[in-house]
């Protein structure tokens, strides 16, 4: 078992920027990948990005160059610096960590980018 518990949402105005936090706990040895994904109000939960243990990473097309994924393995812990953030970046954003093929998830943290 896994818990993923998810901080640093909040409202922010167009353009600026966010620090989401997960931290994670319990069977935490052995997962393999972590990520970021987010679900916006009538729309389906969607990929932002994921890191995998050995370092590799994958971005959604719509945040590259704005957000940035990081990932502690000391500590557990996995993070998503969100520059530039734009209206249509609002939506509950949930941690995913993946252990021996079983998905575990946080409870989300909302973003608000509005003026």
């Amino acid at each position: 078992q896994v818990q993923l518990v998810e901080a640093g949402g909040g409202l922010v105005q167009p353009g600026g920027s966010l620090r989401l936090s997960c931290a994670a706990s319990g069977s935490i040895l052995g997962i393999h990948s972590m990520g970021w994904y987010r679900q916006a109000p009538g729309k389906e939960r969607e990929l932002v990005a994921n890191i995998a243990r050995g370092g590799s990473i994958n971005y959604q097309d719509s945040v590259k160059g704005r957000f940035t994924i990081s990932r502690d393995n000391a500590k557990m812990s996995m993070y998503l610096q969100m520059n530039s953030l734009k209206p249509e970046d609002t939506a509950v954003y949930y941690c995913n960590a993946v252990l021996l093929g079983t998905s575990y998830w946080g409870k989300g943290t909302l973003v608000t980018v509005s003026s």
